[in-house]
């Protein structure tokens, strides 16, 4: 039985990521879209840094072991944060997030094509239904004459560079705890954000309202800090299903916070996708793991 604090732990978990999505929409009315990620991506790094030196994790990395993490650093920080950022500024917050969920479906793609894993029935189906989804996304966002079908295409392509890090983790052999290998992540990545930042969008003007202070706080210290301290903490002892269950609903919790932070109105079709990519995180993630145990 999973003790009663990591569901409560899980559940405001999945509370922090889902409402993120549209927190970082609310960003981008005062801050450019990679200037954005650097300073939360800084903040959240010494917050890291400090919260596991104060408990005693060992964040030392061998000099051997430093290809392998920029190598997993590239496609799972750089990648999925930077090219999200430019999804959530072109789409909807809560699209973003929907589409951004088609992750687990590259996983099964790409581990088929170039990891010559096995394609089962229920696997077809969540392709389906996720390629529906996307689909429904499309269809809205070329009829609309303000559309930005390019919005769906970044968060496709951050889609892939996260389902790509996802199986490169699973494979590419790290001498370093996973609250280590995180840290050294991100602070790889900190350092090539910040000269994208200084080399591609002006210098922004640190004249900002309210909203935009606590949004930033909310970006380094929940997003990406708690809420990774908190995961840390449970996935150990929560099991694969509970964490399954806890995906498919943050692209749900950020379609709905949406509509409460940023007045974003979802059309029929966005209830349909959210639908078909809840369905098909369900098959890829529940089913089979149900059927290994």
């Amino acid at each position: 039985m999973i003790p009663a604090r990591n569901l409560i732990g899980l559940a405001v978990l999945t509370l922090m990521w889902g409402v993120n999505w549209p927190v970082m929409k609310l960003s981008l009315r005062e801050l450019s879209p990679l200037y954005f990620r650097a300073i939360t991506m800084s903040g959240g790094l010494l917050l890291l840094i400090c919260w596991y030196r104060s408990r005693r994790v060992s964040l030392s990395l061998p000099a051997s072991a430093l290809p392998q993490v920029l190598m997993l650093a590239l496609p799972n920080i750089l990648g999925w944060h930077a090219l999200s950022i430019f999804g959530v500024q072109a789409l909807a917050s809560g699209r973003a997030a929907i589409v951004g969920f088609t992750m687990p479906i590259w996983v099964v793609i790409i581990g088929v094509l170039f990891f010559r894993e096995k394609m089962t029935p229920r696997l077809w189906l969540a392709t389906a239904c996720s390629a529906a989804a996307v689909v429904l996304l499309l269809w809205h966002e070329l009829d609309a004459l303000t559309g930005r079908p390019v919005g769906v295409l970044w968060m496709l392509s951050a889609a892939f560079c996260w389902a790509l890090g996802t199986l490169l983790l699973k494979r590419v052999s790290v001498p370093l705890s996973t609250e280590a290998l995180t840290v050294w992540m991100i602070g790889l990545t900190v350092p090539l954000v910040w000269v994208l930042a200084v080399s591609l969008e002006p210098v922004p003007s640190l004249d900002f309202s309210p909203t935009m202070w606590v949004v930033l706080v909310y970006g380094f210290a929940i997003n990406y800090g708690i809420a990774q301290i908190l995961w840390f903490s449970i996935a150990r002892s929560v099991p694969p299903v509970a964490s399954g269950l806890s995906i498919m609903f943050i692209p749900v919790i950020g379609l709905g916070s949406a509509m409460v932070l940023t007045g974003e109105q979802p059309f029929v079709e966005d209830y349909f996708a959210a639908a078909l990519i809840v369905a098909a995180l369900a098959a890829t993630l529940l089913v089979g793991r149900r059927g290994t145990r």
